[in-house]
């Protein structure tokens, strides 16, 4: 035997094991016995290069489908979080949600009629033209139109809203939703009717240097003469509403109205002969719930004089007094009635529900969202979805959680110091996103 170096011989060996394996690793070295099968073995799998597997065909699913002139949701389009979600949602059909009105916008980009009317009504969220100025003017930009739509006779607000140039005599007696109006004497949808004193006068002013166009006085039964700029005018009627219209004197730049009778007085119109016109009813202080107080009749009178094809419904902020308050069965009965009354009033015409905004109060040193707010919006989306209308998320499109603290106390102001409503950059802002908003259901009927 041997006695010289035997070191190499373990690496040999194992070098001569390994060889060995390799080599049964290169073929198929499975076999079985019986009903069992052996692993094949294969050292070299790790250094081999891992083999994809192919990804699976999808399907192109769009998120809506078209059927009939007719938008449904697809099948397999993902549910929609109304709590979250930015956009409108659409809880409608062709008419009552945003589809009739849609389809008011597209007629006349086309040519195939004049106007498009917006009623949107609100509390003091949109007082002086706030929000509804912005948004009106987006859309008189793209579809066309001028005018500044409704201005009562005289108004709370007049000094800061800066949309027109309103001032009146202070003889005029304003009957509205908090005082008691005498027997016969209706108030109209702004919630208002206004009875003048002898030579009682309001002025409206365009707030640039253009002149009015189209001009509607909107009065009560009985007729008499107003002058207009010293220039006498006939109002008849026999209507608890009644409109009178007229092309408005370009060599004026300002329309002085006097009255010599005591007919009710309700409102002026101004617009253009074509476009898109947005009238804003605010009422300071207000739930929503008092338009239930308005009679069918006048309801249906306006739609006669001047109608509508779309009704917003902005309310939210006098419902949140108790911050912590999570209960309004008090709002959400009689805003249902309210609701559903109008739906039956306006089968053709198209709602949108806008949603509170948020509201911060102060909780151990710090201001933070109200938990009325996710409860209340909760109630504004249920009836919206269970009337075919369609929902705005205003707490959500203006960042959801803890928005109006940021928008008070950010490097760039958005809202006031009340936590509660806007100031004039945050309303324009607000009117910037419901603008977007209803723009992308435009351009998603438009595919």
């Amino acid at each position: 035997m041997s006695s010289g170096n035997k070191h190499p011989y373990p690496f040999m060996i194992v070098l001569g094991t390994l060889c060995c394996l390799g080599v049964l690793s290169l073929i198929n070295n499975s076999f079985s016995f019986g009903n069992h099968n052996t692993r094949p073995l294969d050292i070299l799998a790790d250094l081999k290069k891992e083999e994809q597997a192919p990804e699976p065909e999808t399907a192109n699913i769009p998120a809506t489908v078209k059927k009939d002139s007719t938008t449904v949701a697809a099948t397999m389009a993902p549910p929609i979080d109304y709590a979250t979600y930015p956009g409108i949602i659409e809880y409608g059909d062709r008419n009552s949600g945003m589809r009739s009105f849609v389809n008011a916008l597209k007629a006349l980009r086309a040519g195939q009629r004049k106007k498009v009317r917006i009623a949107y009504f609100g509390d003091s969220m949109i007082e002086g033209d706030l929000i509804t100025q912005d948004l009106r003017d987006s859309l008189q930009h793209y579809f066309g139109g001028e005018g500044v739509g409704f201005v009562p006779a005289t108004s709370v607000v007049s000094g800061f809203r800066t949309s027109i140039r309103h001032s009146f005599s202070g003889n005029w007696m304003d009957y509205h939703f908090k005082n008691i109006p005498p027997k016969g004497t209706e108030l109209g949808i702004s919630g208002h009717v206004f009875l003048p004193a002898a030579q009682s006068w309001v002025r409206y002013q365009p707030a640039d240097k253009e002149t009015f166009e189209e001009v509607s006085l909107l009065y009560g039964s009985g007729g008499g003469e107003v002058m207009i700029n010293n220039k006498p005018l006939r109002l008849d009627g026999k209507n608890s509403l009644n409109a009178k219209s007229f092309i408005s004197d370009s060599t004026q730049n300002s329309l002085t109205l006097q009255f010599k009778t005591s007919t009710l007085f309700y409102g002026a119109c101004f617009e253009s002969p074509a476009g898109v016109f947005l009238d804003n009813y605010s009422f300071r202080g207000i739930s929503g719930i008092e338009l239930g107080k308005l009679s069918k009749n006048m309801w249906m009178q306006m739609q006669s004089v001047r109608p509508y094809d779309l009704i917003v419904l902005h309310y939210g902020a006098n419902v949140l007094f108790l911050p912590e308050n999570t209960k309004f069965d008090w709002y959400e009965r009689p805003m249902v009635k309210v609701v559903d009354s109008l739906r039956q009033l306006f089968p053709n015409t198209s709602f949108l529900i806008v949603g509170t905004a948020d509201k911060a109060y102060k909780k151990k040193g710090k201001y933070v969202t109200a938990p009325g707010v996710k409860a209340l919006m909760k109630i504004q989306h249920n009836f919206a979805e269970s009337r075919g209308m369609a929902y705005w998320n205003l707490f959500s499109a203006m960042g959801g959680e803890g928005a109006m603290a940021r928008w008070v106390e950010g490097d760039t102001t958005y809202a006031n110091k009340d936590y509660t409503h806007f100031n004039f950059r945050g309303a324009s802002k607000i009117g910037g996103l419901l603008y977007k908003a209803i723009m992308d259901e435009y351009k998603q009927e438009q595919l």
